[in-house]
Formats: structure tokens, C-alpha cells, sequence
């Protein structure tokens, strides 16, 4: 006979939970939202592509050019955006058209150059004296005073845009735009910076290559689209080395502090020398524009300098005060 022991009753498993819910279907509405938002993703992708293949067959190399930097530059701004704004902001409409006007801008502006460097040809005779002394040196040495003495001269003619009224005229379409990224650059009147033209006949009349003139202007064209980027890197090591979107933002600053700083087009050397440096370190930039009524559309605004009377000021140091404006808004946009 085998004794067996009493054994508690196996426990008892616990109750089950709620179910699992799987997630609710999406709402028709947002899947219409999302589906839309597709179809129009590839038909922007789509017409970007046409542009370009349209402006490689028609020969019209502003249309191609620019619309492979939207395609390129665009995304790399969604990504390191410094300012929250729609890629079809205020003003964009405005600062397409100046791109695809470009060559037809720069064709005016280089006539008026010409005209202006004529007319300063008495300028030019200094040059003749150092064209010897510099002829003399190697070309190493020629090139790297070249891009010294261009850069100098270019403060001096944007620092002159800014406190002549004259030029300040034409030169407030380009600090028109409130917002700031790649393409807000290229909004310039064809007249703004033509005298530029006289540094550039007298490096060219005191022996410095045609190829570092050229070569400058490409370097300073690239580095100025970088430079209105809408872009949050501050870059702190480079800031008293090169120019830098944040060092240019604060140019574009419509802050009574920021206001006539800032001239430097490539070595913030002669911002430093010349006591217009301006980089804060605790606070960035935030409203951009002027506080003039300049007019919207290109056309508009290539008649405005000539239809505005002087009124005997440059650009003010103090700009409206406007409390109620939103980061990167003021009231010159278009």
C-alpha cells in the first residue's frame, strides 16, 4: 500500500489582461492629406528636373543653374534650418525672378561699371605707378596681394553702400528681403555695388592677373550663397577667419546694434581693423530687412532708387520699432 501526500492545487493562472487594441485605421481625410502630399513631392521633384533639362536645351544657363541649386540646396537647408519658414515664403516669387533675370542684371551692371570706371580714370594713375614694383614679384606673391587688396577695396565700396544715400538707395533692394537663405542673395539691383568696378580696373591696371580677379569673384559668389543661407551652424572657429552665414546674418540684422557691421565680403579682417566688427556671442539675429516701404516685384524695385528722392540720410542707425513682428519678418518684403 503507497501513501500518498495531499498536493496543493496548481495555481491558478493569472486573468488575462485587455486585449491588445491595434491601432484605429487612419482617418480618409489623412490618408487623402498624405497620399497629396505625395503626388505633389513628385510633381515638385518632377518639374525641378524640367527646369533644368529646359534650361540646358534652350542654352539658358541662369534657368539650369539655378534650378540645380533649389534641387541641392533646399534640402540641405530643411535640414540644418536656422529660421522655421515655408519653402514658398514671402518674397520668393520675387528673388526667382532677379535669378532668372541674372544675366540680363549683370550684362546692365557691367555697362554701368564701365561707364563708372571711365569716368574715375584719374584713379587709375597710382596704378600705373605700382604696376613695376608689381610685376616684379612672383606670381605666388602677386596672387595672394591681389585677393588682399580686393577684398579691402570691396569693404570700402559695400561700407560706402551703406552710409552714401546715394547708393544706399540701390543697395536696400538687397537688404529688402525679411527672410534670409540662399537664394535672398541673389536679389540685387543691377546699379548696386557698380563701383566695384573701379578696384577691380585698378588691380587690373597695377599688374595683378585677370585669372585672380576672376577666380576671386567665383569664390566670393559661392561663399555669399552660403553666407544668406538659412543655416543654424554658427561656426565660432571661423569667425574672425572667413565670413560666415552667422557673420552675415548679423549684416542682415534689423537691429539698432547690428546696423552698419559687418561689411567684410570674404576676410572679417577688415571689420576688425576698421571697427565694424559685430558677432555676439549670447544672442543671434532674428528680424532681417528694412524698415523702408520698398515696393514688391522686380520691376518695382528696379524703378524705386531712381523714383525715390533723397532724403538726405543712408540707411538709418536705428530701425522702427515694430514689437509685434514675428522672428525673420519686417516690413520691407516682397
Amino acid at each position: 500500500m503507497t501513501l500518498a501526500w495531499p498536493t496543493s492545487p496548481p495555481p491558478r493562472p493569472p486573468p488575462p489582461g485587455p486585449a491588445a487594441q491595434p491601432p484605429p485605421p487612419a482617418a480618409p481625410a489623412e490618408r487623402s492629406r498624405s497620399l497629396s502630399r505625395r503626388i505633389l513631392g513628385w510633381i515638385h521633384v518632377a518639374a525641378l528636373i524640367a527646369a533644368i533639362a529646359t534650361g540646358v536645351a534652350l542654352g539658358y544657363e541662369g534657368a539650369g543653374i539655378i534650378a540645380a541649386l533649389f534641387v541641392l540646396v533646399v534640402p540641405f537647408e530643411k535640414l540644418f534650418r536656422r529660421h522655421r519658414q515655408r519653402i514658398r515664403r514671402p518674397g520668393l516669387r520675387t528673388d526667382l525672378t532677379y535669378a532668372l533675370v541674372s544675366p540680363l542684371n549683370n550684362l546692365i551692371g557691367l555697362v554701368a561699371g564701365v561707364v563708372i570706371a571711365v569716368l574715375c580714370f584719374p584713379l587709375w594713375l597710382p596704378a600705373f605707378t605700382l604696376r613695376p614694383l608689381v610685376m616684379a614679384q612672383p606670381g605666388w606673391l602677386i596672387a595672394i596681394e591681389g585677393v588682399l587688396l580686393l577684398d579691402v577695396l570691396i569693404y570700402w565700396t559695400h561700407r560706402l553702400s551703406h552710409e552714401v544715400p546715394l547708393f544706399w538707395r540701390f543697395h536696400s533692394i538687397h537688404h529688402s528681403s525679411a527672410r534670409m537663405d540662399w537664394i535672398s542673395g541673389i536679389r540685387v539691383h543691377p546699379f548696386d555695388g557698380v563701383l566695384i568696378a573701379v578696384p577691380v580696373v585698378f588691380a587690373l591696371v597695377a599688374g595683378f592677373q585677370l585669372e585672380v580677379v576672376g577666380g576671386f569673384a567665383v569664390v566670393q559668389f559661392l561663399i555669399g550663397l552660403f553666407a544668406h543661407a538659412n543655416v543654424r551652424w554658427r561656426l565660432r572657429p571661423l569667425h574672425r577667419i572667413v565670413m560666415t552665414p552667422e557673420f552675415h546674418h548679423w549684416h542682415h540684422g534689423n537691429h539698432p546694434e547690428s546696423i552698419h557691421t559687418n561689411y567684410s565680403v570674404f576676410l572679417p579682417v577688415w571689420d576688425i581693423i576698421f571697427g565694424t566688427y559685430f558677432m555676439p556671442a549670447d544672442r543671434r539675429p532674428q528680424r532681417y530687412g528694412v524698415d523702408e516701404a520698398v515696393p514688391a516685384g522686380v520691376v518695382s524695385q528696379m524703378l524705386y532708387p531712381l523714383r525715390r528722392r533723397s532724403t538726405g540720410t543712408a540707411r538709418p542707425s536705428t530701425p522702427a520699432p515694430d514689437p509685434g513682428a514675428s522672428p525673420c519678418a519686417v516690413r520691407a518684403d516682397s
